[in-house]
């Protein structure tokens, strides 16, 4: 692989050349090697691995000699790899620089609560779940071009695997890892959709990625924190939680599919005995009748099958990181995500004792040696598909690219399409004709204070005439003062995120001192909302309520608001003049203001009382 770089006024270009892919000359150190794909999201010179909270965002020669020496196919990158855009470009040139074969670069940029470039770098979008709104009225049209925006952007930056989209059905409301970042609860909207973005990804020369095979939609335990068990009859599975994957594969088969850490047991029962000698259901990722003789043979994918991340509590909480890999392999998958933590050059060490477990079980034929030539081939294949052709990566055009006017506006236009109204009883438009009787005081309960400011400011930029706000934080308020102010207000507006937000999503320095003084624990949150809203009913005032997230929650504040609009999203930007806004929260004060109607559909069913 040769690099080249060029400097011009314009910027910085580079260029990189691969040469051909073969893997009849491979050894098997080098098969095996094709087969990893590592993280180094934290990176420190010496000291504690699990310590180690220094973001890896300029590859150290330790890092880039560990690549070449394993022959490793591939990275995932996070949040704190992907700090601003001349430094992603920057990074991802010295990754493959340091790579003996093409690398995939991987990302999770599904939109809405999954995006890990900086909102206020990035095109985000207000995520699956808000597409699945538009469904009823465009179709595939914004599944389309969301993922034809978000393609363009990674591709520009070097970033050449999307995991993505995700194509689980959200068939469980109290599903804590899913929810939102599903298309709908119908298998057939879902498996539209999700085709939709494959093709729009792929064309973009970015591979896509199904998630998560059979189907993660049907879980009330995330697969980071525990394992879950699905158990649908068969029929079930195949009417709902593979209908997508079957569909996206005879339709456009995807470059890539990932493995859900969950049990099947309809559809795989067999024990596998995990590292404290308990015998245990196998997980999908480990299941060989789930990953070769149901996706290989049944559904007739050829592609290249990862693991969702090795270091999930699914899977790390049962088995050592080497078994971990081998029963991967055994059971057909061709990469295995995040094997081992790498976080300090003694982590490195960590790739000897795999490597050699791995050989081991290639020489003991616990690891077909065919499989694994045939598992490197379909990767091989798949680089030669993607990463074969000269690719230039310049920081002028990534700068040019990334979040520019077209894309910004599509994610405006998507999150005014996707707000739905799901009960109105004359509150909105809060626009009366008669300008005597508009409302002039208004007191917004938000899960925290950056909340508050975006729908205030959103309100009042729009807004031909001011209003005064106050605001409740639900992060923390002091109960006395927000009562007084749902007294004085002509109109309550509350919002809600469920599933709850977690500790990385709330924001604020507001907040944090709101906290110390009246804290709230998260739990505590929705009793406190139902709180002041009863109170709001009490004194008759009108009652506005907005879903942010998952809209299962409005059968529970129905009762209690005399109009409902749901958003399905609250992402949030700050500019450089410490505006805060986003795309929802804009979106929300159009409808609110009845400077637009909202044409979103709800996705999911969600009962309201009568």
């Amino acid at each position: 692989m040769a690099l080249t770089k060029i400097l011009n006024p314009l910027g910085i270009v580079f260029a990189m050349a691969f040469n051909h892919l073969a893997v009849a000359n491979t050894s098997v150190t080098q098969q095996l090697g094709q087969k990893l794909m590592l993280d180094f999201r934290y990176y420190c010179d010496s000291g504690n691995s699990k310590a180690c909270r220094n973001p890896m965002t300029q590859l150290p020669q330790e890092l880039a000699n560990a690549i070449t020496k394993y022959h490793i196919g591939g990275v995932i990158l996070f949040a704190e790899n992907v700090q601003d855009t001349a430094q992603i470009v920057t990074l991802n040139t010295a990754l493959q620089n340091a790579a003996t074969q093409p690398l995939f670069i991987a990302i999770d940029q599904e939109g809405g609560r999954v995006a890990r470039i900086n909102r206020e770098v990035a095109t985000s979008f207000t995520g699956n779940m808000s597409i699945g709104a538009t469904y009823p009225k465009q179709g595939t049209y914004y599944a389309t071009q969301v993922a034809k925006v978000i393609g363009k952007e990674l591709n520009s930056l070097g970033i050449n695997v999307n995991f993505a989209p995700t194509v689980d059905v959200n068939m469980n409301a109290a599903n804590p890892v899913i929810n939102v970042r599903s298309f709908s609860e119908n298998p057939d909207e879902v498996a539209k959709l999700g085709a939709a973005q494959v093709v729009a990804f792929e064309n973009e020369q970015v591979i896509s990625a199904l998630k998560h095979f059979p189907g993660h939609g049907d879980t009330h335990v995330d697969s980071h924190t525990g394992l879950p068990r699905v158990d649908h009859d068969k029929k079930t599975i195949w009417q709902n939680d593979l209908a997508p994957f079957k569909y996206i594969i005879d339709k456009h088969a995807p470059g890539m599919i990932m493995t859900a850490h969950i049990q099947y047991p309809a559809l795989d029962d067999s024990l596998l005995e995990n590292k404290k000698g308990e015998k245990m259901l196998k997980p999908a990722t480990m299941s060989r009748a789930i990953m070769h003789d149901l996706l290989r043979t049944e559904l007739n994918y050829q592609g290249v099958v990862v693991t969702d991340a090795l270091d999930m509590a699914g899977i790390s909480d049962f088995f050592d990181p080497e078994t971990a890999v081998i029963e991967t392999f055994k059971a057909g998958v061709d990469i295995a995500l995040m094997p081992i933590a790498i976080r300090t050059p003694d982590d490195i060490k960590k790739l000897d004792k795999l490597f050699t477990r791995l050989i081991s079980a290639v020489n003991a034929n616990t690891l077909d040696k065919n499989e694994l030539a045939e598992s490197a081939q379909r990767i091989a294949a798949l680089k030669q598909r993607f990463l074969s052709q000269p690719s230039t990566l310049s920081v002028n055009i990534a700068h040019a690219t990334l979040g520019n006017p077209s894309h910004r506006k599509l994610e405006a236009d998507l999150a005014l399409a996707a707000i739905t109204q799901v009960k109105n009883n004359q509150l909105l438009p809060i626009k009366p004709a008669n300008k005597s009787l508009r409302p002039k005081r208004l007191h917004l309960i938000m899960p925290d204070t950056r909340k508050c400011v975006a729908l205030e400011q959103a309100l009042q930029n729009l807004s031909d005439n001011a209003f005064t706000i106050t605001c409740s934080s639900l992060q923390g308020f002091d109960t006395k003062l927000s009562k007084n102010s749902i007294k004085d207000a002509d109109v309550v507006i509350a919002a809600h995120a469920s599933p709850q937000q977690s500790a990385v999503e709330i924001g604020g320095m507001d907040d944090i001192a709101e906290v110390s003084a009246h804290s709230i624990s998260r739990h505590e949150q929705p009793k406190a909302l139902r709180a002041q809203l009863e109170y709001a009913k009490q004194l008759q005032k009108p009652v506005l309520f907005i879903s942010l997230r998952a809209p299962y929650e409005i059968t529970d504040y129905a009762p209690l608001s005399d109009a409902i609009l749901a958003s399905y999203a609250y992402n949030i930007d700050i500019d450089n003049k410490n505006q805060v806004a986003g795309p929802a929260f804009t979106a929300l004060a159009r409808v609110i203001l009845g400077l637009d109607v909202a044409h979103g559909k709800l996705p999911v069913t969600v009962p309201l009382p009568k």
